[in-house]
């Protein structure tokens, strides 16, 4: 005697999902207005590192704190809440071009962007990176900086960051009050 299956209802395809390249399912998260900055379309003339760090420390300009050499900025585009920048004060695309003093400064100023990250953040992990010259994927090769990004357990690792979507958790202007409130009440800034 032959068994026949009875259906409790419609059948449910288990959904497959295909390894990231061409034709994978990933989730979109449309943001148009990053397409002329992304394209260059829509950049101004100079070098927006060096228009922050003329403007000084504020809101505007999204830098957080001014050493004699260096400085720390928000990435108007972060990968998560905190991703600072960290960056000489002159306008300067090659890493060995740095004097020994900007250099020595810059690494100290790395420091000091750890610790505002750890205190204000508590993160689990921090990626520290530098992508020097434009073949090496730097958006603004002219202008060397690092990319201090914090991390926590569940979140995306780096590589997939730029592939698949990320909600950052706060506003700009909400990172902008926490990490200047602490470089403010614990480091001397620069103008």
């Amino acid at each position: 005697m032959e068994k026949k299956k009875v259906s409790k209802g419609p059948a449910k395809k288990a959904k497959k999902k295909a390894p990231l390249g061409f034709g994978s399912e990933r989730n979109v998260l449309f943001r148009p207005d990053r397409y002329k900055y992304v394209r260059k379309v829509d950049r101004p003339p100079g070098c927006v590192f060096c228009d922050s760090e003329k403007s000084g420390v504020g809101i505007k300009s999204l830098s957080v704190y001014q050493s004699r050499w260096s400085m720390i900025l928000l990435n108007k585009f972060p990968y998560n809440s905190g991703h600072l920048l960290v960056l000489p004060r002159h306008h300067c695309g090659d890493f060995l071009k740095l004097t020994s003093e900007e250099y020595i400064d810059l690494h100290q100023t790395v420091r000091i962007a750890f610790e505002t990250l750890q205190e204000v953040y508590s993160p689990l992990g921090i990626n520290l990176g530098m992508n020097h010259g434009a073949v090496a994927g730097a958006g603004i090769p002219e202008h060397l900086h690092y990319h201090i990004i914090p991390r926590w357990a569940g979140d995306l690792n780096f590589f997939p960051l730029i592939a698949q979507t990320k909600v950052v958790v706060e506003t700009l202007e909400e990172t902008f009050a926490k990490v200047s409130g602490y470089l403010k009440d614990n480091y001397a800034t620069k103008s």
